[in-house]
């Protein structure tokens, strides 16, 4: 990219059970949930024009990543996005979720769209931990730990509506 300095620093939030579990209990923001796939990814937060941050794609980020989605996606509220990330997973890793947290899954009156993308984004950390033979921490460090917003198809104050 021209006009761009990159800096890359490949320092992730660390990805523990504790933090899984809060995101699958709906504890934290949709968008906290999605910057840990995006610097995974290898999209950078960029100082914008307008002088808010913006996620764009950097030289990490892959290919396919970097054309269908040259700034970051919201993975929870877009289904496009969550729908690439449940693509980008290998075949014998699907199953980590339930392998690793024991995830029986949402129970009826749980399923929103949010939550499952949320589940989604679960699974694909755990592949993501999985392809580099990483362990799983149990304990790590841990965002504001929020109630599960009272209204689950809004989400959080902040949060975007579900497309």
């Amino acid at each position: 990219m021209v006009g761009h300095a990159w800096v890359i620093v490949e320092t992730f939030w660390p990805l523990s059970r504790s933090l899984l579990l809060q995101i699958l209990e709906d504890r934290t923001t949709d968008r906290f949930v999605a910057e840990r796939v995006w610097e995974r990814l290898g999209y950078l937060c960029l100082p914008g024009q307008d002088g808010e941050s913006c996620w764009q794609a950097g030289p990490t980020t892959p290919e396919p990543w970097r054309e269908a989605f040259p700034k970051a996606p919201e993975v929870i509220a877009t289904r496009p996005a969550s729908v690439a990330l449940t693509r980008s997973v290998p075949k014998p890793l699907k199953q980590l979720l339930k392998q690793q947290l024991g995830f029986e899954g949402y129970k009826i009156g749980e399923l929103y769209p949010r939550r499952t993308r949320r589940a989604t984004v679960v699974n694909w950390l755990l592949a993501w931990l999985a392809e580099r033979q990483e362990p799983l921490a149990e304990e790590g460090l841990l965002p504001e730990r929020l109630e599960p917003p009272l209204d689950p198809v809004c989400g959080h104050p902040g949060d975007l509506p579900v497309r």
